[in-house]
Parts: structure tokens; sequence; C-alpha cells
């Protein structure tokens, strides 16, 4: 079986706002995880683009790199057999304010 990441792109302000929207999203998020735990290998929500620090070249700046409506605010690493079923699980993550990316883990020999 591959591995997969599932990356969450979502507009940050719907999530903290808060409000049934947001309440709707965490208990779908909920719902995934019991759905497809046998699929799921790990995940996390990421702290608000506010707290990112980046560097480049050495240098060290507060924030994100680039400033964008969508960003990256969370993560399921899944397994499926190919990159049609981690498509399909794809397809049943919630993201309520945004989308996501699926990209195939590299492995190395």
């Amino acid at each position: 079986m591959a591995q997969y990441l599932v990356l969450l792109y979502e507009d940050e302000a719907g999530w903290q706002a808060g409000g049934p929207a947001a309440e709707a999203g965490m208990a779908a998020h909920r719902e995934f995880g019991e759905k497809y735990a046998s699929a799921l290998r790990g995940g996390n929500a990421l702290q608000p683009t506010s707290t990112a620090t980046t560097i480049r070249e050495g240098v060290v700046t507060d924030g994100p790199f680039i400033e964008s409506k969508e960003a990256l605010g969370g993560y399921y690493l899944i397994e499926a057999d190919d990159l049609d079923q981690a498509l399909a699980i794809a397809k049943a993550v919630p993201a309520p304010f945004g989308g996501v990316e699926v990209r195939p883990i590299m492995t190395f020999d």
C-alpha cells in the first residue's frame, strides 16, 4: 500500500469566526476520522499562519512566505491501494472553507 498526504487548504477566517459552520466542520472531521480510521496513519490541525516562521536562504522572518486567502491548515496521512482509492478518501475530507490537495509520499530505497 502507498501513503498519501491529504493537505487541507482553507480560509482561516471561517474557522476563527467559529459559529455553526466551524462547529459543523469539526463534527465532520470527527465523523471522517471514525469512518476512515483503517486508512488513517496520522494527521493534525495546524496553528494559524500568524504563528508561522519562514526561513529562506538562512533568513528567518515571521509569518508565512506568501499571502493567500487559503492557507495550509492541517493534513491527514492516509494509506491507500492506489491514487484512485486515495482520491476517493480525500473527497470525503471536510474542507468547509476551502479544498484539499493529495500528494503521494516519496519513498527512497
